[in-house]
């Protein structure tokens, strides 16, 4: 992904053969849609955009307004490389846009761009570092998901134990191809389960990589006979996935996390941010940790957070200070997990972090505060939420969500989720079976 005007897209294309492109946007919950056009039509859907029925996108358009207007961001222009080399395919990323010509508030796209011009106008830039976590597991017989795996591999380990190393580094091939820098690929701790790092970049600029390395590894992993899945706990016995993200702010050119007089390095304004992720981390829960399945994942024992604490190297803590060399001081968050909406999940994490600093928010006396020497009095450590109802009931009951995020768009988003979590309490689960039919 580059920086191009509407005239070097028209350029590239034809250049490039390219004869359809997709449309692509993403909905409320993360989920990527697109509609194909040909290149016939692309000087005129750059000129005035394409129009969709919002009515059957999840939470974006307005029940007295249902059409809605796709417009493509040049910058996001990419030729996709798994498609076929004679009449290419290419994707452009679009923002939504109403018929009366203003931004569709609900869509998350415009949420990050709009928090994130709020802090640049405050003279911030925020750069994320995410690493992103997936299982990839077995086809069945009729083409369809299981969650079997042959391997017994572990963390690092390598080919012949682990077997998902081919389709790894195809992945891996195909996002550098699209223009998505790589820093890193491994085999995670648990069977079947990989993690691909790339290179930090700007807040929006990163989402919409997430969006564009989701879409590819699920496309190259089918094509090797395998299912990717982003579920952050497909299985029990094993550890779960996550998105851990690690923020790095930036002011005047200098990183406003980094403190060299300190000695531990870390400025005011770093304690601010951790407190500011830790004092709105419950009420964010159901945009970081989505779904009924997310909190299978944050349980002890499985190396994922559950507690409001922070440290420098404890991987269990839900703020996590990495050791960091100078000038490069990051602050990781690791509760997310890569089910989430990255649009939504940077909107309200880079919002915690800033409502931390505009309130001098410190961390806790119970996590690491008391390396400052702090005389104030401890406070008692709070939990993530347990389950997706207690995690809406904070959404709903928060108004600092609201403000971030739209009240319009809360009400839709938390409606859903009530409505996920009535249908998860009515389901008969095979653990109930099990325990119970035989013996009652």
């Amino acid at each position: 992904m580059g920086n191009y005007t509407r005239e070097e897209v028209l350029q590239m294309a034809e250049e490039e053969d390219v004869e359809f492109i997709r449309l692509q946007f993403t909905d409320m919950f993360g989920a990527l849609k697109n509609i194909a056009i040909t290149s016939r039509e692309l000087p005129r859907v750059l000129r005035d955009g394409y129009i969709i029925d919002g009515s059957s996108i999840a939470g974006v358009a307005e029940e007295t307004e249902p059409d809605l207007y796709l417009y493509p961001d040049p910058n996001t222009f990419t030729i996709l490389p798994w498609r076929p080399q004679q009449g290419k395919v290419a994707r452009l990323l679009c923002d939504l846009y109403k018929a009366d010509g203003t931004a569709c508030t609900n869509s998350a796209r415009y949420i990050l761009k709009r928090i994130s011009k709020k802090a640049e106008a405050e003279g911030y830039i925020c750069f994320i570092d995410p690493e992103c976590e997936f299982f990839l597991f077995h086809s069945d017989d009729n083409g369809m998901p299981t969650t079997l795996t042959h391997e017994k591999a572990g963390y690092l380990d390598m080919s012949p134990l682990d077997l998902g190393e081919n389709a790894r580094r195809d992945m891996v091939l195909n996002l550098e191809d699209m223009g998505i820098e790589v820093e890193s690929s491994h085999h995670e701790i648990a069977p079947a389960q990989h993690e691909i790092v790339f290179k930090n970049g700007e807040v929006n600029e990163m989402a919409d990589r997430i969006m564009t390395f989701k879409m590819a590894v699920r496309t190259i992993a089918k094509r090797h006979g395998l299912h990717a899945t982003f579920m952050p706990k497909p299985r029990t016995d094993v550890d779960g996935s996550g998105m851990h993200i690690s923020f790095s702010v930036f002011k005047d050119g200098e990183n406003i996390f980094e403190c060299q007089k300190e000695p531990k390095g870390l400025s005011d304004e770093a304690y601010y941010f951790i407190g500011g992720l830790l004092a709105h981390s419950r009420e964010m829960a159901l945009v970081t940790n989505p779904l009924v399945n997310s909190y299978k994942r944050l349980v002890p024992g499985y190396k994922a957070p559950t507690e409001l604490t922070w440290t420098r190297n404890n991987q269990n803590s839900l703020v996590r200070i990495p050791v960091a060399r100078k000038g490069n001081t990051k602050i990781e968050l690791r509760s997310p997990d890569a089910a989430s909406n990255p649009y939504l999940v940077f909107a309200v994490c880079l919002a915690a972090g800033l409502d931390g600093i505009h309130k001098k928010i410190f961390p806790t006396e119970a996590s690491d505060r008391s390396e400052r020497g702090s005389s104030e009095q401890s406070q008692p450590v709070e939990n993530l939420p347990e389950n997706l109802k207690e995690a809406i009931e904070l959404f709903e009951g928060s108004s600092w969500i609201k403000d971030v995020l739209g009240k319009a768009f809360c009400e839709k988003y938390a409606a859903s989720k009530k409505r996920e979590w009535l249908k998860y309490t009515r389901q008969v689960t095979d653990w109930e079976i099990e325990n119970y039919l035989y013996r009652i």
